[in-house]
């Protein structure tokens, strides 16, 4: 019998129908991006790139030179632009501003034939360390007020260069997404003094079922309404809200945790493209006239990873009703992946 599910913090339903699939094994892997030879992310083509604004050099070299393990750089191509005035303002009924934000590019490794599941874990530390230095000099431009850090790995994903990196956007308003975890869980907050993601970890001890793996700092789940077959999340153990505040050790036992969820999926799904996007506090400078915006997001949030496998097409069910059909039960790939050792 299919299954309606809620996911209890941004109250979506998702249908889980295991008699649409049957228990995946070996699916086939995605087809691969071709290296390009005029990759502008590789050693020695560093004029290709706009300025590196951060990068992680053990060899003392000098910016933008080889010699980096991490490198970031503003996109080419951005979503979002720097420059410019927010101008604010109404076009007849709706709502409309200049397009100002942040759009940049973190270079996970100088080898174009490199996955980031394949690096050691100090390098993925290195690659996390980037992410927190740019949100931090991000956060310093007041117009911002909210960063997502994501990866798109394979073609089906939506990379379109094979090169390992992950993308970073600043953007001037907090999107729907990260909105509605930040509301569902002050929400929680008000009415039990509880944090939202405290209670889901600790339901999910005690059932076992949903679990993927646990360190002493992280724990891996399968949501128990994952919209998609083998959705993951990583979750601090410790409250925490926003990335930029984990220690040295946790940093370290995060690239540990996220290698060990990439080898999984790669051994047992046959290397499935992915996405994953990283959620984390938005900036909490107070706003013009409301000192108390998201006040309590240091108890009530806990930042997060979300990994989502692309093994299936989003298609018309879907986008009309914003309904999920996944013919994977979290519980039945919590433990596929747990015996994949």
């Amino acid at each position: 019998m299919p299954e309606l599910r809620k996911d209890p913090v941004v109250e979506r339903w998702v249908i889980i129908a295991k008699e649409r699939g049957r228990r995946p094994t070996q699916p086939s892997a995605a087809a691969e991006l071709p290296v390009s030879p005029n990759n502008p992310f590789c050693w020695g083509n560093e004029d290709r790139t706009p300025p590196e604004v951060f990068a992680v050099r053990r060899d003392g070299s000098s910016p933008n030179t080889p010699g980096w393990t991490v490198r970031v750089v503003p996109n080419r191509f951005p979503a979002l632009q720097v420059e410019g005035d927010l101008d604010r303002r109404a076009y007849g009924r709706y709502d409309l501003m200049n397009g100002i934000g942040a759009h940049e590019v973190i270079i996970e490794s100088p080898d174009p034939e490199a996955e980031l599941s394949d690096l050691p874990p100090e390098h993925v530390a290195d690659v996390v360390t980037a992410y927190i230095e740019r949100l931090k000099d991000l956060r310093r431009d007041l117009r911002l007020r909210y960063h997502m850090i994501y990866r798109n790995q394979g073609l089906a994903a939506g990379a379109n260069i094979r090169h390992p990196h992950s993308q970073l956007i600043a953007t001037p308003i907090i999107p729907t997404m990260p909105k509605a975890k930040l509301d569902a869980c002050l929400r929680h907050y008000r009415t039990t003094e509880r944090n939202l993601y405290a209670d889901i970890i600790h339901w999910e001890e005690e059932q076992e079922v949903r679990v993927v793996s646990r360190t002493d700092h992280f724990i891996v789940l399968a949501p128990y309404a994952s919209r998609f077959p083998f959705e993951l999340a990583i979750y601090p153990l410790r409250q925490c809200h926003d990335l930029p505040l984990i220690t040295a050790a946790e940093r370290l036992d995060f690239a540990v945790v996220l290698l060990d969820v990439l080898g999984r999926l790669k051994r047992a799904l046959d290397n499935p493209p992915y996405n994953y996007m990283l959620f984390t506090a938005p900036s909490l400078t107070p706003r013009p006239g409301r000192p108390d915006f998201w006040g309590t997001i240091p108890d009530d949030f806990r930042w997060h990873l979300e990994i989502v496998p692309r093994l299936q097409q989003t298609a018309g069910f879907e986008w009309g009703t914003g309904f999920y059909i996944n013919p994977v039960a979290p519980e039945e790939a919590a433990q596929f992946l747990r015996e994949s050792t």
